[in-house]
């Protein structure tokens, strides 16, 4: 091992904790925690020694997908919850979907409180590194955003032929994860895209004065994209304005819900699949929030909307990029398992575990090859 491989694996064990453990709450959840160390360790004790020893191994992995969870939902603020989506996640892909096998990295370790260290002073860093970290003399950062971003940047310098899959947590993750990935790629020489599925936009500049949030973090990755076109969204239906607006405003392009439905996921994905070998795309980023499903899938996340995409909509538009297109890099965000606002009686936390996982799986399984 290198140097910088020494030095980066260092941080990791550091700035991570095992899988599961990053979600931070007053009732420690141990029963939910234990089950998932003994499914991925077989058993409950010295679990932080297994997971350390684990992190030697990752470079000789067969897998090219990594998973990190980052139990973070305070760029959030609608329905929170979303933090409790990677221990959840995890525990539903080996239950249901075992055949989607990726390397586990573990997950961020957050201080539910903070969002990104930019917004902190200098006072409040040095606590908090004192408390993550024993010393506030440390060189890590300390906010979930700022960690991400850090420890994404440096698997990438090491391991380049493999991708991270996050799990969130709110969409504000999708900023620092996409945007070590699109630094990444370019440095490269790599040609990217972000397919992005959601119902809201994500376009905002700033929401309630923080420029980093789950409703504007497009906005800022857009600089670090070949063009602006090559952010993609799909199952937009919930917008203050209307769709041309967003595309002229920034040079995105959307495909909303209803169009999807009325014309088809697969005639969307060729046209798309068409816009991408035009402006030569080499490899693509899945950006994944459950809401871009219609509530009766996906009622357990903070923003549930109707009208929205069946998975087999979403299915279908993956299946045909992936046959195209290598996807390197994903992310599940806003599942909140303890959140279901559905009046309806008829979907649960199950629901939108479960097909949450299913599309998990394919990602996984789509980064793999």
């Amino acid at each position: 091992m290198s140097n910088t491989q020494k030095a980066f694996h260092e941080k990791l064990s550091q700035c991570l904790c095992p899988p599961g453990d990053g979600v931070f709450t007053v009732n420690t959840a141990k029963e939910r925690k234990d089950a998932l160390r003994t499914k991925l360790y077989g058993q409950t004790d010295n679990v932080d020694v297994l997971w350390k020893e684990s992190l030697e191994t990752l470079a000789d992995s067969e897998h090219k997908a990594v998973i990190l969870g980052i139990s973070s939902d305070c760029g959030g603020g609608i329905l929170r919850g979303a933090n409790w989506g990677p221990l959840f996640l995890r525990s539903t892909l080996i239950d249901q979907q075992p055949q989607a096998r990726a390397f586990d990295l573990g997950d961020v370790r957050v201080i539910p409180h903070l969002l990104h260290d930019k917004y902190l002073n200098d006072a409040t860093i040095t606590n908090c590194q004192k408390a993550l970290y024993a010393d506030e003399n440390s060189e890590y950062h300390v906010s979930p955003l700022s960690i991400t971003e850090d420890v994404c940047d440096g698997f990438y310098a090491n391991y380049p032929e493999k991708g991270i899959f996050g799990i969130g947590g709110d969409h504000s993750i999708s900023y620092p994860l996409t945007k070590a990935y699109l630094k990444a790629k370019r440095d490269a020489g790599k040609r990217t895209a972000i397919i992005h599925f959601d119902a809201h936009t994500d376009l905002l500049v700033e929401r309630l004065g923080i420029d980093l949030c789950f409703g504007s973090w497009c906005t800022h990755i857009l600089e670090y994209l070949p063009a602006p076109r090559n952010l993609i969204q799909f199952g937009i239906r919930s917008s203050g304005k209307p769709k041309q607006h967003w595309e002229d405003t920034f040079g995105v392009k959307q495909h909303w819900a209803h169009e999807i439905i009325e014309r088809g996921a697969k005639a969307v994905a060729e046209e798309v699949i068409a816009q991408l070998k035009a402006d030569n795309v080499d490899e693509l980023y899945v950006s994944f929030d459950i809401d871009a499903l219609d509530e009766s899938f996906a009622s357990a996340t903070g923003t549930p909307e109707a009208g929205g995409l069946t998975p087999e909509h979403a299915l279908d538009i993956l299946v045909a990029l992936a046959d195209e297109f290598p996807i390197t890099g994903a992310d599940m965000m806003e599942i909140a398992p303890f959140t279901d606002s559905s009046l309806i009686g008829q979907t649960s936390s199950e629901t939108t575990l479960r097909e949450g996982a299913k599309i998990s799986a394919f990602l996984i399984n789509a980064m793999n090859k």
